[in-house]
């Protein structure tokens, strides 16, 4: 890792934390600390589930209690029962709370135009532009991507997306029942893997392989969310499904493409993929890829991490 990197954001912390007024206790002069301001800020005029806000803010169970109970304390918010199901909790905010909820917001828009007045059109214009792409890659930097059951709710929320986006891009439509079988058994170890990837806790994709072979595989199942990419989520998929491969026996990796899907073909291009001959009958497929070496690419990966930096 680059130590002048690590330089550069720590300072970049420090200096955000002290422009926003983050070591205060007082907010925006709202006399609480940007935790509750935060926390209100979230719950919003429609209320919000607690374990939704335990996922966007990153938040043990502990803490946020004890936000929520302080909240509830200046009678701000209001703790109940979701109608739907009682097992969920849903935090509201009072008529306190969203008059509380309403200076925020304004106080928020003050404090981010007091940002941009001292400085000229050309900064501002600036400013405004790195900071989306600072938030973009925060963001990136945010995905997880791991092992999940590929029968599971989040690893149904993704298929079920992704089949409703090659319905609405392939002429003719899909059907995964006529497509090459990627059932949740050829999907889990020893045969295959089926990984989600993640941010703020919300499944943002998924991707798979499974066994085709001796010492091959066939990737199965990638897809990112439409509002996730950008953020290089389909690249880390693709290395982590390669390493779990590689860690399987697994040399080689092969998977087929629509022709529409002109985004996946790049990927897989600049990814070490070289078109291939058909190797299967699915009716959707027009391009076929595959990548050999994935062992002895594991095993420079292994020893790269080993290795003192240079």
């Amino acid at each position: 890792m680059d130590s002048g990197q690590i330089t550069q954001i720590r300072s970049f912390n420090r200096t955000l934390t002290r422009r926003l007024g983050v070591l205060s206790e007082s907010f925006l002069g709202m006399g609480r600390p940007l935790s509750e301001a935060r926390l209100l800020f979230e719950i919003g005029r429609h209320g919000a589930e607690l374990r939704a806000l335990r996922a966007r803010l990153s938040l043990d169970s502990g803490y946020l209690s004890r936000l929520l109970r302080s909240l509830e304390g200046q009678g701000l918010i209001r703790l109940q029962r979701a109608e739907a199901d009682s097992r969920v909790r849903v935090a509201t905010l009072t008529r306190k709370g969203l008059r509380e909820f309403d200076e925020l917001d304004l106080r928020s828009e003050q404090f981010a135009a007091s940002v941009l007045v001292p400085l000229g059109p050309a900064q501002r214009d600036r400013l405004v532009a790195a900071m989306a792409e600072v938030e973009r890659f925060m963001r990136a930097a945010a995905v997880t991507v791991e092992a999940a059951d590929p029968a599971g709710g989040e690893a149904r929320a993704c298929l079920r997306a992704y089949f409703e986006e090659l319905q609405a891009r392939f002429d003719g439509g899909f059907d995964p029942e006529r497509s090459v079988s990627a059932d949740p058994g050829e999907l889990m170890p020893p045969r295959g893997q089926f990984l989600v990837a993640r941010l703020d806790g919300e499944a943002i994709g998924c991707g798979a392989f499974k066994a085709i072979g001796r010492g091959v595989g066939e990737i199965k199942r990638m897809w990112v969310a439409p509002a996730a990419r950008g953020l290089g989520v389909a690249k880390r998929l693709l290395d982590a499904l390669q390493a779990h491969a590689a860690e399987a026996g697994m040399d080689v990796l092969r998977l087929d493409t629509h022709r529409a899907l002109k985004e996946a073909q790049a990927l897989y291009l600049r990814n070490g993929y070289r078109e291939i001959a058909r190797y299967n009958d699915n009716p959707y497929a027009h391009h076929w890829f595959e990548k050999t070496g994935l062992r002895k690419g594991a095993r420079r990966g292994r020893a790269g991490k080993g290795a003192p930096p240079g």
